[in-house]
């Protein structure tokens, strides 16, 4: 579905009270549409519909016209710059953004993160947050990822083992 129409329909959504589903249309908006600032400037307004100053914040934080409190609000939620790079939702380089004021916040983000995290990082990469661990490279091998397979793989030996004695069961 097209960014218009899906925006007509959070629109619909919100005038027909269903906020959740409005909230959730725009967040998948945001996802879809990251260099989009329509739906960022709507998804801040559900928020503020929560009462929710900081979300409203982070989604009017590359906005020249943002309320300066809910910025704070976003900001002390999101302590570091990590947070707030991976709070904001952004892909691709900076200069997809849509104005001048939006490019130099998300530069001055991603430069405080890779002070933070001592080495340039850019939007396209995970970056640690807060005790996070970055995803493993491309055949790398997690703790969860053994678990959840060894768990996969009892879960089918169980059940050949049942059906095994199903078939016998139907011999004797």
């Amino acid at each position: 579905m097209s960014l218009s129409n899906t925006l007509a329909r959070a629109d619909a959504d919100l005038a027909a009270g269903r906020v959740p589903l409005a909230r959730q249309r725009l967040r998948g908006l945001v996802s879809s549409f990251p260099c989009e600032p329509a739906p960022r400037r709507r998804l801040a307004g559900v928020y503020r519909l929560y009462g929710d100053p900081a979300e409203a914040g982070r989604w009017t934080y590359l906005e020249e016209d943002r309320d300066a409190a809910e910025t704070a609000a976003f900001e002390a939620r999101y302590g570091a710059a990590a947070r707030r790079m991976k709070a904001l939702a952004w892909r691709g380089p900076e200069a997809l953004a849509a104005t001048s004021f939006a490019r130099d916040r998300l530069a001055e983000v991603r430069e405080a993160c890779s002070a933070e995290v001592g080495r340039p990082v850019g939007w396209d990469e995970p970056v640690p947050v807060d005790g996070e661990h970055p995803e493993p490279e491309d055949g790398g091998v997690s703790v969860s990822g053994v678990l959840a397979g060894t768990g996969c793989l009892l879960c089918v030996l169980a059940t050949v083992y049942i059906w095994i004695l199903g078939v016998i069961s139907l011999f004797e």
